[in-house]
């Protein structure tokens, strides 16, 4: 049986926008053996990708190095007999596990002096290759061909019992009718949709019969309850109080989602949920919501995309200037008359 080993990148959205490249490797190979090392953090969307034979643990933080233990680990990993390993993230440092574990083929792109580590090199052409998701699935073809498209749009699966398992330890009763709100965004606050908006359009859905929960990191939570004061005992703050695959479980059975740029909207994305998206300081043209049931809302300003962590003008015209009655139109528009679930 093939086994392959993929070193996952360290955010929840970009482990999102790999799920594409396993089912492609598994289309093509049937039988493979599917490995992800990553980041503890991530384990739960990677378990609900059905690729993905088995998670294992990076021990290792946002740029640390770690030398000895990269090579420790390394020589763990090379009693498993990996036939090839993909590198996705384009750093030196991730390519030095497969390479210590003597995996004898290891592909990647070409960048930060990784020629003696990867054997298998790819040249990035970002031309060609807009997206992050299509730059992953790229590592699935031979150096130099081209990308086999359309690619499939990422999907996670969640199984009802997850999903009655995180409603019980919760203590939550499963509405008829569920709105889930995002609030935060790890980036900084130039990405995330003022509180105010999100209290008057939980207002507005709330009128609507739904009942709405907001998720989030325990960075979030104060957002979160700034947007449950304002909104008035229509909205329930979830922000910090859920893990990961609790807060998965929740996205999975929204009627609709509202979200900044960040994880959770991959997630909510990659669960066919219908959604609007909020982009102000951040771009879609790189890491949109790749899902048909998803819309993107932005305003066309001269300054935005800045990318910046705050507003460098001061006037952050490209979060405020999203009203919540245009984000509550197209929200209605992308959900249409379809079945929840």
């Amino acid at each position: 049986m093939p086994k392959f080993l993929i070193v996952a990148p360290s955010w929840i959205g970009d482990t999102v926008l790999a799920q594409p490249l396993f089912a492609r490797l598994r289309l093509r190979i049937p039988d493979l053996e599917l490995d992800v090392l990553a980041p503890a953090w991530s384990r739960p969307v990677l378990e609900c990708m059905p690729e993905v034979s088995t998670v294992i643990a990076s021990p290792f933080g946002h740029g640390e190095l770690k030398l000895r233990e990269r090579w420790m680990l390394g020589r763990k990993l090379a009693g498993a007999a990996f036939d090839c390993a993909i590198v996705l993230p384009n750093s030196f440092k991730s390519a030095l596990v497969p390479f210590f574990a003597d995996i004898p083929l290891r592909a990647g792109f070409v960048g930060e002096g990784r020629y003696g580590l990867l054997n298998i090199r790819q040249k990035l052409d970002q031309a060609k290759l807009p997206l992050m998701v299509e730059r992953f699935a790229q590592l699935a073809e031979k150096p130099g061909a081209e990308l086999e498209r359309p690619l499939p749009e990422p999907r996670l699966a969640v199984h009802p019992l997850m999903v009655g398992r995180a409603m019980k330890d919760l203590g939550l009763d499963q509405p008829a009718k569920l709105a889930v709100l995002c609030p935060g965004a790890e980036y900084g606050p130039a990405k995330r949709w003022p509180a105010r908006h999100f209290a008057a359009l939980a207002g507005r859905l709330a009128a609507d019969g739904h009942e709405i929960w907001m998720v989030g990191s325990l960075d979030d939570f104060a957002a979160g309850d700034e947007i449950a004061r304002s909104a008035t005992g229509h909205a329930k703050n979830l922000c910090g109080k859920t893990t990961l695959a609790q807060a998965i479980a929740i996205l999975s059975i929204a009627d609709l989602v509202v979200t900044n740029d960040s994880g959770l909207m991959h997630i909510a994305a990659a669960l066919s949920r219908p959604m609007a998206a909020l982009f102000g300081s951040s771009s879609p043209g790189f890491t949109p919501p790749l899902s048909r049931h998803a819309a993107v809302i932005r305003h066309d300003l001269p300054c935005s995309p800045c990318f910046k962590r705050e507003c460098p003008l001061g006037h952050f015209k490209c979060m405020e200037e999203l009203m919540p009655d245009e984000v509550l139109v197209r929200l209605r528009e992308t959900a249409g008359p379809q079945d929840r679930r």
